[in-house]
């Protein structure tokens, strides 16, 4: 098999705003982060993903743009981020960024032109329409927004402050790709791409007299019929022809389409990040993790896009709450759910992602106000839901599952004042379990989430049949243990993740040579609690 490089790497993602403040403002910014540059080449990572830092009034955390090629001023400037770039890259390393394209914000000059009249050059350049469906946006409420000047209604499928772009307008395709390639000549190695499947519209309404509020627009706007004519110009205008990484966000799309998404002939990314296995993550409360419903998703995929593809690894993000808090127990066994949730993603095929403070076990934090929360989709929960009739009491306990806040709170570098984060009053509440869990604690603990997440990280580089190696679901007779192998000519590996808490029975192989665990004592005939595994087998 013919090696890439992205294949081979391991990516990290940072989300500026709550890394590391390097001017004392509370918020953490550009400048910080390569401050912190050394931690992330000696966890071993190839490629930095960076969140938004684009010029942006910061409706929805940076993603909502007001100006593609400049710097929010709470990040740094420019210069800041031309300094970044060239330290990643001295590193050895590479960096991506979002590529924010289905929509921008309302403060962008393209939308105050389109909003400015009905005959003004860019009112196409957005969706506006003289009567408003009952579609619901994907934060809540109505997805049509009421510009009282021109008597006409705006699309947004997220914020009323994030007008969605009209694709299907040849000068907007222009546009958009003029930026993209003034971004790849700067010299980034690649995109993460926001939303994408979203950029084809299905314009018929879906209005249903019989429901009272709003039918979820997102259901017909993601991966609709046509969106792949629209995608190839992306791809050949800007991304074919250059050694970079792309990643598309890819909500709807299934494993059935893998071939032209991410195929080896016609895909237009090199990856996505399915939305299947996240779903598994919606729920109400803190049940943990449906673990047949885990390995059919994740099976599926390994199955599906195994020689036509590669697969995108992950287990959280800047949109989810944390996977310790929701997968497994950040109580009793916090420590060893984060481990054994870590090695039951990371050894399959695929690119593995890992999330800031994912490697040291951060959790969700107690927000016990709704002040506490910054997300606008959360406020947008706690209202939508109050207008609804739920009590008080019940929403909190929702955000307290739910909010993409619990994975936004500050990086725990340490276990000082604020988390090493910063010296000024933090943007968003610092989880106070920073004392205990934190970078400089486990950096010194042979045994910490840090030191497992490096030992894994050093094995997939040394192993070629970690990366290269086919994938098949293992069965052990448990229905709480994820096990897999990965095979190739010359090795086979054999990867088991217990995700109860409780001890299963267990067979150890015969003439298996352990590679890698998260337990010191380990017994041939049982599992303990999220104990996980790793042994090469004899072939």
């Amino acid at each position: 098999m013919k090696k890439i490089w992205w294949k081979e790497a391991v990516a990290y993602q940072v989300y500026p705003r709550s890394f590391k403040d390097s001017n004392g403002d509370g918020i953490g910014d550009i400048n910080g982060v390569t401050s912190k540059l050394d931690y992330i080449k000696d966890l071993g990572i190839d490629v930095i993903w960076l969140s938004p830092v684009y010029k942006s009034p910061n409706d929805d955390n940076g993603y909502d743009i007001s100006d593609y090629q400049d710097i929010m001023a709470e990040f740094g400037t420019m210069e800041d981020f031309d300094r970044l770039l060239a330290e990643v890259h001295a590193r050895g390393m590479k960096l991506i960024i979002d590529l924010v394209i289905n929509h921008t914000s309302d403060e962008h000059p393209w939308f105050v032109e389109s909003k400015s009249s009905k005959d003004n050059p860019k009112r196409d350049w957005y969706i506006w329409s003289d009567d408003p469906t009952n579609w619901e946006s994907i934060f809540g409420g109505s997805a049509w927004e009421y510009d009282k000047e021109t008597k006409q209604y705006y699309l947004h499928l997220f914020s009323k402050k994030q007008p969605d772009l009209n694709w299907e307008n040849q000068e907007v395709r222009k546009a958009l790709f003029d930026m993209v390639n003034w971004w790849l000549d700067k010299g980034i190695d690649g995109f993460r791409v926001d939303a994408i499947s979203h950029i084809k519209k299905d314009l018929t309404d879906v209005f249903d007299p019989e429901q009272k509020l709003y039918a979820p627009a997102w259901e017909k706007m993601m991966n609709v019929k046509g969106i792949q004519p629209l995608l190839a110009e992306l791809r050949d205008r800007t991304l074919a022809n250059r050694d970079i990484m792309t990643v598309g966000e890819a909500n709807g799309v299934h494993v059935g389409d893998i071939e032209e998404w991410i195929g080896e002939k016609d895909g237009k990314f090199n990856m996505v990040f399915q939305f299947e296995s996240l779903g598994l993550w919606d729920t109400d409360e803190r049940t943990g993790i449906n673990v047949p419903k885990l390995k059919e998703v994740l099976t599926r995929w390994q199955k599906g896009v195994e020689g036509k593809g590669w697969n995108a690894l992950f287990i959280e993000n800047h949109d989810k709450p944390r996977v310790v808090s929701t997968w497994g127990n950040d109580k009793e066994y916090w420590r060893e759910s984060a481990t054994a949730i870590a090695c039951m993603y990371f050894f399959m095929q695929g690119t593995p992602f890992i999330y800031q403070g994912q490697e040291i076990g951060m959790t969700n934090a107690p927000f016990a106000e709704l002040d506490h929360y910054n997300d606008i989709q959360t406020h947008n929960l706690y209202h939508n839901n109050l207008a609804g009739g739920m009590a008080h009491e019940a929403i909190m306990t929702l955000l307290g599952a739910k909010s993409r806040d619990h994975s936004r709170t500050p990086m725990q570098w340490d276990a000082s004042f604020n988390a090493g984060f910063t010296d000024a009053w933090p943007w968003l509440m610092i989880n106070p379990n920073h004392n205990k869990i934190n970078v400089a604690a486990q950096q010194q603990d042979p045994r910490s989430v840090l030191s497992f997440y490096k030992q894994m990280i050093w094995l997939r580089k040394q192993m070629a049949v970690l990366v290269y190696g086919t994938y098949e679901l293992y069965d052990v007779g448990h229905e709480a243990v994820y096990a897999y192998t990965r095979e190739d000519e010359n090795e086979k590996v054999l990867v088991v993740s217990n995700l109860a808490q409780f001890a299963c029975d267990w067979d150890a192989p015969e003439d298996a040579t352990l590679l890698l665990a998260n337990y010191e004592d380990m017994d041939s005939t049982q599992l303990l609690p999220y104990e996980a595994r790793v042994y090469k087998l004899t072939k």
